[in-house]
């Protein structure tokens, strides 16, 4: 069963492959009636996404040398394409510079040129421009403040938004008068493009106001670095622009297509363990809310169902963990953990295997993709001399689920469309070998 879990999984992950998305997608009559070509990509999946459209660009249309920023893991060469590493979950200098380079090139492109952007999911942490007088410094504290918040990613992406150059439409007002095009994997759930990357080619329609907001409402305010807080009031008072609004004419000449997403994975999930002869159950393709959380409610969920034959509970999503210890971990590990406590306080019947993992292969600031646990994880955890339920507490759940072996480690798999999880359930065999 934890392989069959495990190759669910994968098979998720496969659904999402960047350069089979957009090959699916990329028409070579899109560049038609344009002078030159514009490449820029960036995201967890920007070296896949850019050799695709290498691929499929006609030859000599190229815009001197592409532009791909990635995380250190997924870095790879691209024919004709200037590849950058960057930091990610957390910016870092390299990123900055990278994110520089971006903006001047596509302000050099020309109204009968086309900027061909591929964003995926980490583009917001891969080009960090900050705004005004912030320091990259300042920016990685406020954004700091807001994971360990507990906030969402549209309310993250709402204070990134009014703290940057790019985001938040900022690239596509730099593009202006040139067209633009992107192509989106998307790693928000909905696929609402103005959060993916922080949408640096759609629209804003959150404010300054929001942001301040948003930042109030967690509590973390009076802990912004000063510079941060004063670019915000100056916005909110109108001494600093807006980011582009709806309706803005700069996005008459941009065009989006999504190209992967959560859903698509899920539904390929779905498929792979109907082949493996489960009976299949969508759990949620929209699971959100506080990790340990939603862990006891899809326990509860499980309890009550009948379970005949082989049964796989699917879902996609990303949950949100609110730090209040100082271990290690991230939301599919402490997902996995809170899980296999509620299970054994709860006593989930039948044999079960529940896997949760980040489609990226990195959940939280781990080598790990996530956690797969099962009815004797607990009591590998116990033999090992360490008590599960003080680690959750802690958010330590990588050296608990690294105790007892149950960490999913995929490395870096150059995609990411959020998390997938999956709950596989059979029913105990007796002694004649039926249910």
């Amino acid at each position: 069963m934890r392989q069959d879990a495990l190759s669910i999984f994968q098979a998720g992950i496969a659904a999402a492959d960047p350069y089979r998305a957009v090959k699916r997608h990329l028409e070579p009559a899109l560049f038609d009636g344009y002078a030159k070509v514009h490449l820029i990509a960036f995201g967890k999946a920007a070296c896949a996404m850019a050799q695709a459209a290498q691929d499929i660009i006609p030859a000599g249309k190229l815009a001197g040398k592409g532009i791909a920023v990635t995380n250190y893991e997924n870095v790879s060469n691209v024919d004709n394409v200037d590849v950058i590493g960057a930091g990610h979950p957390l910016p870092d200098a390299a990123g900055l510079e990278a994110a520089q380079r971006i903006a001047e090139r596509v302000q050099l492109a020309q109204q009968n040129e086309l900027v061909l952007v591929l964003v995926s999911g980490g583009g917001s942490a891969l080009i960090p421009y900050p705004a005004g007088q912030i320091s990259l410094q300042e920016k990685i504290a406020t954004t700091d403040l807001l994971l360990a918040s507990g906030a969402t990613i549209n309310q993250i992406n709402c204070v990134r938004k009014h703290l940057s150059h790019l985001k938040g439409g900022g690239l596509a007002k730099l593009a202006a008068p040139a067209h633009l095009h992107a192509f989106i994997l998307s790693d928000v759930l909905g696929d609402d493009l103005s959060a993916i990357a922080s949408g640096p080619t759609v629209a804003d329609d959150t404010t300054y106001a929001d942001a301040i907001g948003v930042l109030q409402a967690k509590g973390i305010w009076q802990q912004v670095p000063d510079t941060a807080r004063q670019h915000l009031q100056q916005g909110q008072l109108g001494a600093i622009a807006e980011t582009p609004k709806p309706g803005d004419d700069i996005f008459k000449a941009t065009g989006h297509t999504l190209v992967g997403s959560n859903t698509i994975s899920v539904n390929a999930m779905l498929e792979a363990a109907r082949k493996l002869g489960y009976e299949t159950n969508l759990y949620s393709e929209h699971l959100t809310g506080e990790a340990k959380a939603e862990a006891e409610k899809w326990l509860s969920y499980a309890k009550a169902l009948p379970v005949n034959k082989p049964l796989a509970l699917l879902a996609g999503g990303e949950t949100t963990v609110t730090l209040n210890g100082n271990g290690r971990g991230g939301r599919n590990q402490e997902m996995a953990l809170a899980f296999a406590i509620a299970a054994e306080q709860q006593g989930l019947s039948g044999d079960w295997v529940f896997l949760s993992g980040g489609t990226d292969g990195r959940d939280g600031p781990t080598d790990a993709a996530g956690g797969i646990v099962d009815p004797n994880t607990l009591k590998r955890m116990k033999q090992a001399g360490i008590n599960p339920t003080e680690l959750l507490e802690n958010n330590d759940s990588y050296s608990a689920l690294k105790t007892s072996g149950d960490l999913v480690m995929t490395g870096a798999t150059g995609t990411n469309v959020a998390d997938l999880q999956i709950l596989l359930i059979r029913p105990f065999l007796n002694k004649k070998g039926h249910g």
